[in-house]
């Protein structure tokens, strides 16, 4: 067995490229328009881990996804968390869960989808605003 893919339902694509690609740093590999089954794929991946893609699936009739649609949450690790937060938050994005420890924060996609973020490595020593931030909303 060997790991493939993750999905997640979107609402509108471009939206969710915007978190995606622009905040993250995903880029799309490739896209899939079925025109008959009135979808489109949309796969992302980090730079030089093609194989280890996530599917944006956008079903063309519209839908809301809440409860048994959804699962736990997308997982990526980056150089520098304090940064990342900083960037995402720039863009307009809550850090739910604040890297406070150094090490971890979780944020939501534009579809409620919670994506945890790890540090590489050893974690940052405690900083702020980050250090004193408190939880917003779920993650």
């Amino acid at each position: 067995m060997r790991y493939l893919h993750t999905m997640v339902r979107v609402r509108d694509i471009e939206d969710s490229k915007r978190f995606y690609c622009d905040g993250l740093g995903l880029k799309e590999t490739r896209r899939y328009e079925n025109e008959g089954g009135r979808f489109t794929l949309v796969f992302l991946a980090p730079e030089g881990q093609e194989e280890c893609p996530i599917e944006l699936t956008y079903n063309w009739d519209p839908e809301d996804y809440q409860g048994g649609r959804n699962f736990g949450h997308l997982a990526y690790e980056t150089v520098d968390i304090y940064a990342l937060c900083q960037h995402l938050s720039d863009m307009g994005y809550t850090i739910n869960r604040p890297p406070r420890d150094g090490r971890m924060a979780f944020v939501r996609s534009p579809d409620g989808i919670s994506v945890e973020l790890l540090q590489e490595g050893e974690a940052q020593a405690p900083a702020e605003p980050w250090a004193s931030m408190e939880n917003t909303g779920s993650w």
